[in-house]
C-alpha cells in the first residue's frame, strides 16, 4: 500500500506554510553527485533562508576530492528527482539583495 502524500513544510522556525522551494548546493565526491539540501522554504521565508544557506556554505569544510557549489534555489515539486528540479537563478539574484525587513 503506497504512503499517502504528506505536507512538506517550510524549515523556518514557527513558519506554518508549505515549502515551495529547495535551497541546495551541488555536491560531489568525484564519483557521485547530488543536491545537498540546506533548507526547504516557502515564498515568505525564502530570502532569509537563502542568506543563511550562503553563510553555512562559506564555513563548510570539505574532504579531499569533494566539491560543493554555491547554494541555489530550486522549484520544489512532489515526486521529482533532484536532477529534474528547475533552478531559479532569478530568485537567487532577488534574494541576494539586502533585505529592508529587520525582523530576522
Amino acid at each position: 500500500m503506497p504512503m499517502p502524500p504528506y505536507p512538506v513544510m517550510c524549515y523556518a522556525v514557527k513558519c506554518p506554510h508549505h515549502a515551495a522551494f529547495k535551497i541546495a548546493a551541488r555536491w560531489s565526491d568525484g564519483i557521485t553527485d547530488e543536491l545537498k539540501t540546506y533548507y526547504l522554504a516557502c515564498h515568505d521565508c525564502l530570502a532569509k533562508l537563502y542568506a543563511l544557506a550562503v553563510t553555512k556554505r562559506s564555513v563548510c569544510r570539505l574532504a579531499p576530492g569533494e566539491t560543493l557549489d554555491a547554494p541555489g534555489i530550486y522549484d520544489l515539486h512532489r515526486g521529482e528527482r533532484d536532477k529534474t528540479l528547475k533552478r531559479r537563478e532569478d530568485l537567487e539574484k532577488h534574494s541576494a539583495k539586502p533585505q529592508s525587513d529587520n525582523s530576522a
